[in-house]
């Protein structure tokens, strides 16, 4: 029949279509598979397998497994065996130990997982073993890094002091809290797990209908960690002050809530004692600032009392050194004994002169009321005019002075007087405490680019560190105070002082029984370039002489009687000189009209108008207007001298007067005097 006639499928026909099956299966999977015979000798690989182990099926074939398949532990990173030759022996299916990685051909890492099942015949009988396993690298780096954050999460929960608590949003129960909480109401945390919230907060009790979130924190505030404040209670019945955060979660599709929450215990107190501590601050800066307008007051009231005190004590010492002067130099002359007393007179009377000057200085300093005039100055004519100022004092005791030639380019930044007046006391006490027969150098050397050190060198007895430390102490003389050296101590301090104002500094070094070098540091300024102005004159065709030797007049207006006989006395050894004298201003500017005097001398502290109102109507009267004015006043301070010049006076002499230095200043008066009779003439000639 038909049927007959077809082919019969053969035994080997079907063991081919299962091997081609098992083929294409073991391709297709994901898994990797290595298949041995009874020997554990490698029978089979799938192309899955060949990639991972490195090894191809030519060459893995006929090999025991053991030699293809490497594997160590995960832990110990110890060699262990594939679990083929077990399964062999027992007929059940093995697993590879726990943490297991593979060791391809190529030496790469493999994280596995697997198994190791028996092949049996159609009898039962073990014949080989299929092991199957999978590459879990990336599975497993992914479960390591969820370990290792969840322990790190777990370390925070642990460190910090803020106390977490996670609670169930339908019922208010505790799900987890840290030990921070645990520690800071005074539980455990097994016995704060289950409890309502309500526990530890109280205000939180269902009772009063206030819900956690209530205290949801916004975003805002989440970011710069503010909370709400509440009241918390510890397990022993104690209540504090809490501030708590809550924000809001989802786990395992589940609302829960997560407060942070802060003892601020110390916080509120501290905050309390900052607010105690402000208002003390306050009233101690009110009571501060009363005390400094009250200081002011009568630091103004002292300033006020020593320029009153400086005019009523040189009025009497300008009389004193006055005739004391007028002694010395008289005709005839005074006797040895005489001119001795004379000596002491004036002696005694320049030194409290420099005594007064010294004690304004140093009050008008502290005062802030010391007005300097900084500007380029040259250091070498500082040298040479502090030079010929001391060079008298320096040979009456018989001290060489040196001083170092200073570039004529080298200036400095400072006021060209007070820098002298520096200069001039270093050198008087390196002088007057030297050793007989001792030299003082002085010297300079550039520091830098912005600064230069003037240095006094003496030789002296030098000081102790300790006498160091006092020496900047106003009217402390080192226990000189018996000496012979006259002194006010105050002197270095006024000098220390003026260096600062000019934005300097002052210092000493000293070595006992060889010297001290008192220095003081100033800025350097560039030098000045100055603009000359060429003046073309034309010559006159005629000049006019005073050919009259009439005797000139000279006005003095001084309500003190002693001071008007001393002048009157230095303008009587002038022939061509006479003296009107005022003793206020109204008679004076009365006498002015009248006489029309060649100089007029004015004091500023006269009965009825002052000097310088009387200045004033001087000025606005067309027959006195020319007539120069020179101010001899008690009235010491700066200000007064520079408010004098301003005003109009064309020299300000401070009492007591020095007899030279008014003889020259009167005489600068005259030729003013006369230089403006001399203009009138050349006008009215050239009218005619």
């Amino acid at each position: 029949s038909t049927i007959n006639q077809q082919p019969k499928t053969s035994d080997c026909d079907r063991a081919r279509y299962s091997e081609e099956k098992l083929a294409v299966t073991l391709s297709s999977i994901g898994d990797a598979v290595i298949a041995t015979d009874a020997q554990a000798r490698v029978t089979l690989l799938n192309p899955v397998a060949q990639d991972l182990i490195g090894w191809t099926q030519e060459q893995a074939v006929g090999r025991l497994i053991d030699d293809v398949f490497h594997i160590i532990s995960r832990d110990t990173r110890q060699r262990i065996k594939a679990p083929v030759a077990s399964t062999l022996a027992h007929g059940v299916t093995q697993g590879l130990a726990n943490h297991t990685v593979l060791i391809s051909r190529d030496n790469q890492e493999l994280h596995i997982s697997d198994s190791c099942a028996p092949i049996r015949d159609a009898a039962g009988v073990v014949v080989g073993a299929v092991l199957v396993f999978r590459n879990v690298t990336k599975e497993y780096a992914v479960q390591q890094s969820l370990q290792e954050s969840s322990a790190l999460v777990q370390i925070i929960l642990n460190t910090v002091v803020d106390g977490i608590v996670t609670i169930h949003a339908h019922d208010g129960t505790i799900e987890t809290a840290n030990p921070a909480i645990a520690k800071m109401f005074g539980y455990s945390v097994a016995d704060l797990e289950g409890k309502h919230l309500s526990l530890l907060i109280p205000e939180l009790d269902p009772q009063h209908n206030v819900s956690m979130s209530s205290f949801m924190a916004s975003d805002a505030e989440r970011a710069i960690g503010a909370g709400r404040e509440v009241t918390g209670r510890r397990h022993d019945g104690s209540d504090f002050p809490l501030e708590i955060s809550v924000s809001q979660t989802v786990l395992r599709g589940q609302r829960y809530l997560t407060g942070v929450l802060r003892d601020v215990t110390t916080r509120n107190q501290a905050e309390a004692e900052r607010s105690r501590l402000d208002l003390v601050l306050q009233k101690k800066n009110d009571e501060l600032r009363s005390a400094t307008r009250i200081a002011e007051n009568a630091n103004l009231a002292k300033s006020e009392f020593l320029s009153s005190m400086s005019h009523e004590l040189r009025s009497p010492l300008n009389a004193i050194l006055g005739f004391a002067q007028l002694l010395e130099s008289g005709t005839p002359p005074p006797t040895p004994t005489q001119m001795a007393s004379i000596a002491h007179i004036l002696k005694g009377g320049w030194y409290l002169l420099e005594l007064i000057n010294e004690i304004l200085d140093l009050s008008l300093i502290e005062s802030g009321r010391l007005s300097l005039s900084l500007e380029p100055i040259s250091l070498c004519d500082v040298f040479l005019d502090c030079e010929a100022m001391i060079e008298t004092q320096a040979r009456q005791k018989g001290i060489g002075v040196t001083f170092a030639k200073v570039d004529d380019l080298c200036y400095v930044h400072a006021d060209r007087t007070r820098t002298k007046q520096i200069l001039i006391n270093l050198l008087s006490n390196a002088i007057k405490y030297n050793r007989p027969g001792g030299t003082v150098d002085v010297t300079y050397i550039v520091r830098s680019s912005e600064r230069i050190r003037v240095s006094v060198q003496d030789h002296g007895e030098g000081l102790s560190p300790h006498k160091i430390t006092q020496l900047f102490q106003p009217f402390n003389r080192l226990g000189q105070e018996g000496g012979s050296e006259e002194g006010t101590g105050i002197g270095l301090v006024v000098c220390r002082r003026l260096v600062e104002l000019m934005a300097g500094e002052m210092g000493v070094s000293s070595v006992v029984g060889v010297g001290s070098v008192f220095w003081f540091e100033l800025n350097l300024a560039k030098t000045p370039q100055w603009e000359v102005d060429v003046l073309k004159s034309s010559v006159l065709a005629e000049e006019y002489f005073q050919t009259d030797d009439a005797v000139r007049t000279v006005l003095y207006v001084e309500d003190n009687k002693a001071n008007m006989e001393l002048v009157l006395q230095l303008v009587s050894r002038r022939p061509d000189l006479r003296l009107l004298g005022a003793i206020d201003a109204m008679r004076g500017v009365a006498l002015a009209r009248a006489h029309l005097p060649r100089v007029i001398l004015m004091d500023i502290n006269l009965p009825g108008i002052s000097g310088m109102q009387a200045l004033q109507i001087l000025r606005e009267d067309p027959t006195t207007q020319h007539i120069p004015v020179l101010a001899l006043s008690a009235n010491a301070m700066p200000h007064d001298i520079e408010k004098g010049l301003e005003a109009g006076f064309f020299r300000y002499l401070t009492k007591p007067i020095k007899v030279n230095e008014f003889m020259a200043a009167l005489d600068e008066g005259l030729a003013l005097s006369e230089s403006h009779q001399d203009g009138a003439m050349r006008a009215k000639a050239a009218s005619c």
